[in-house]
């Protein structure tokens, strides 16, 4: 007799033999297309990360693998924690690297080891080791903003589909297709981890993926909580009062946690202002007389890496840790990529067009270098460099409009005022090739996202209209043409009477008369809110005229309730946002462009006395000494240029707007990339102008009264 094991093996083998030989080791379709819409697209910074882990693989300790992994698994990277940390410290080895070769080249080349350089290049590495070191953690935090923006309108459409429906699988579905971004894909992933058997029921899996909210939205977590516990209600009056309640209550937790939010940031922003702009600012009026007395020991390329690379990035860690407390809930809601006008923003055109209109202010801003080529002013038939005398301006002296000087066989410079004129042009390219990109991206998507939100301010009302109208028993195909009447002169007329006409005229049914895809209203009315209502409405009108009453009008309330705390939060983070803004657009632009004044003034006066002093000249000076004396002390050729100063500051400005227009939003908004762009546009134009204008008006004011001054003394 054959044993059990061989008659398995035998019926094993003949059933194999009966199916198809195909493979199944490719994954399946719809995995293929969850999983792009999980991660849309590979960043930079994975495609970095991952390049250079494959290369260099680093262990590290379990306790920080685990933190880490942590913040990759709520950014949503497709990376490791040894690839992260191997990007940190490859970072950190290459700048280090790269800081000792060029020291070691200055010293070869002028025999003088520049020990502050290879500290700064030190500090470089150490700050860029911290950014890509926590930039899964940055990341996590950025992915979290976009998704907890959607929350209370994900927990208003649970609410409202469940009020007519007591159904938890089905709201959650309807939840998951009518909210955006992050958290409509989590919704999906709650029933995609069901279909593949990771967990039995919609409740279970809806359990698991509230946990990860556990520290940043407990309000979301109790909201969701309350709904569940609604399904256990026997009472119908009842299972509506908690379902009401819940939507209550991540409304009052968002605007506990944002009161509580808008009083701790007062102090991080106040350290930014003052470590971030005024003491920087302050220090840079000291530079040229400190150069002189430094002399050789420090020039123009130490102060651009402190002041462009180590003090912004100093800004940005104070910045992003402010931001890493931001609670979430509470923000801009419309995801960028549903716009319409999308295409706009990621188009290049206005890059191109920036650079037309950039690029000859920043050949203008070259000239002083331009004209010291001897090929250019032999073909022009020009010199390299003109006295003021010889332009007609006597009164400033036989001063050089660019002044270059020779140190030996190094030529330096330029010191002249003319040449600091001529470099204003250089950070004005820069602001309108920025400023003028970023408008033509968002000018359009910014005033179609506002005609967007009037529209839905007053359709708040009208809803409330259209569910008393269908509570008073009008059929749902009449009552558009009611509403159309009542609505006369506002923006949501024409939606209604679109609908009427399509229903009456062209005999299409409820949902086709909205929903159709040639002739259908929401066509011309892009509105996410819009679309969401009268899908409910659609849904709802079929379980009864008085269900879809009540589901209108409980929308039409919470829109206002959620209008009024969005209102109250404002309020809030009113004087915050408003100090911001005054600082980088007019107090830091400002006081730089004083500065430069200053700088340029110090800079002709020491000219001056310098070119007194080869004059022979030995005058006193208000009592503090001769010219040679003074000159003896600052030496000319040891002065920071005010060419390379005023770039200096200016870039450095620049990068301040950037970091806190992006800052402001955030903390005003949530993570909202258009706001971000259109905010930054207005901002660099707002700040760069004035900080343009101050500067030319100092420079010429002050430069001007030095000569004058002088002119008396060397008399």
């Amino acid at each position: 007799m054959p044993t059990t094991k061989e008659i398995l093996e035998k019926y094993t083998r003949k059933l194999e033999g009966q199916i198809p030989n195909k493979s199944y080791s490719n994954p399946s379709q719809e995995y293929i297309k969850f999983k792009q819409d999980m991660s849309p697209e590979t960043s930079r910074y994975e495609r970095i990360a991952t390049t250079i882990g494959n290369i260099i693989s680093l262990k590290i300790a379990e306790k920080d693998r685990i933190k880490i992994q942590k913040n990759i698994d709520d950014a949503r990277l497709d990376v490791t924690p040894s690839q992260v940390v191997s990007l940190a410290i490859c970072s950190l080895i290459l700048i280090l690297f790269a800081s000792f070769l060029i020291t070691l080249g200055i010293y070869f080349f002028n025999n003088n080891f520049q020990f502050l350089f290879l500290f700064l290049g030190i500090l470089t590495s150490i700050s860029v080791f911290y950014i890509t070191y926590t930039m899964p953690k940055r990341l996590a935090n950025s992915w979290r903003l976009q998704a907890s923006a959607q929350m209370v309108p994900a927990v208003l459409y649970v609410v409202i589909y469940m009020k007519h429906t007591s159904n938890l699988e089905r709201a959650v579905a309807f939840a998951s297709e009518h909210i955006e971004g992050p958290l409509a894909l989590d919704f999906k992933k709650i029933f995609y981890d069901v279909e593949i058997g990771r967990y039995s029921t919609i409740k279970e899996s809806l359990d698991k993926y509230l946990e990860t909210w556990k520290d940043y939205a407990p309000e979301f977590i109790e909201s969701f909580h309350l709904i569940e516990s609604s399904l256990f209600e026997p009472s119908e009056s009842r299972r509506i009062e908690i379902l009401e309640k819940s939507l209550q209550t991540i409304l009052d937790g968002i605007y506990e946690k944002m009161l509580k939010y808008s009083r701790e940031i007062r102090s991080p922003l106040t350290n930014i202002y003052m470590l971030g702009i005024i003491l920087p600012t302050l220090a840079l009026a000291m530079l040229p007389m400190a150069s002189t007395l430094l002399g050789n020991s420090v020039n123009w390329v130490h102060f651009m890496v402190i002041f462009n690379i180590i003090i912004p990035i100093f800004v940005f860690y104070l910045a992003s840790e402010a931001l890493l407390k931001r609670p979430g809930g509470y923000g801009e809601s419309s995801i960028l990529k549903y716009n319409p006008e999308y295409s706009k923003f990621i188009s290049k055109k206005p890059w191109i067009k920036a650079l037309y209109i950039a690029l000859p202010l920043f050949i203008i801003g070259l000239i002083p270098f331009i004209l010291q080529v001897d090929f250019i002013t032999n073909s022009l038939n020009i010199n390299s460099d003109y006295k003021f005398s010889e332009l007609g301006l006597g009164f400033l002296g036989d001063s050089k409009l660019f002044d270059f000087k020779q140190n030996g066989s190094e030529t330096i410079g330029p010191f002249g005022v003319g040449a600091v004129i001529f470099s204003m042009f250089i950070p004005l390219s820069i602001i309108i090739f920025f400023s003028t990109a970023y408008k033509l991206k968002t000018k359009d998507l910014i005033k179609s996202r506002d005609n967007t939100k009037k529209l839905e301010e007053e359709f708040t009302n009208s809803l409330f209209q259209l569910g008393n109208r269908l509570g008073d028993g009008v059929p749902a195909e009449i009552v558009f043409s009611k509403v159309a009447e009542s609505t006369q002169g506002l923006e949501t007329q024409q939606f209604f009477s679109l609908v009427n006409q399509n229903i009456q005229q062209s005999g299409m049914s409820l949902e086709e008369a909205m929903f159709n895809k040639k002739r259908g209203a929401l066509i011309f009315f892009p509105s996410p809110l819009i679309a969401t209502s009268m899908k409910i409405l659609v849904e709802s009108v079929k379980k009864g005229l008085q269900v879809a009453a009540r589901s209108l009008m409980s929308i039409s309330e919470y829109l206002k309730n959620i209008h009024k705390i969005n209102q109250r939060l404002r309020d809030i983070l009113a004087e915050i946002v408003s100090d911001m803004r005054s600082n980088m657009t007019f107090l830091a632009p400002l006081l730089a462009g004083i500065v430069i004044g200053l700088g340029t003034m110090v800079t002709t006066i020491l000219n001056k006395i310098s070119i007194i002093n080869s004059l022979g000249s030995d005058s006193d000076v208000g009592g503090i000494g001769s010219f040679a004396s003074i000159a003896s002390i600052f030496n000319i050729n040891e002065v920071i240029p005010p060419y390379h100063l005023q770039i200096i500051v200016s870039i450095y400005i620049i990068e301040i707007i950037f970091i806190l227009s992006s800052a402001l939003v955030t903390v005003e908004s949530g993570k909202d990339t258009l706001k971000e762009k259109n905010s930054l546009a207005k901002n660099l134009r707002a700040g760069g102008f004035l900080y343009i204008i101050a500067g030319t008006i100092s420079i010429v004011a002050l430069t001007l009264l030095a000569s004058i001054a002088l002119g008396s003394v060397g008399s």
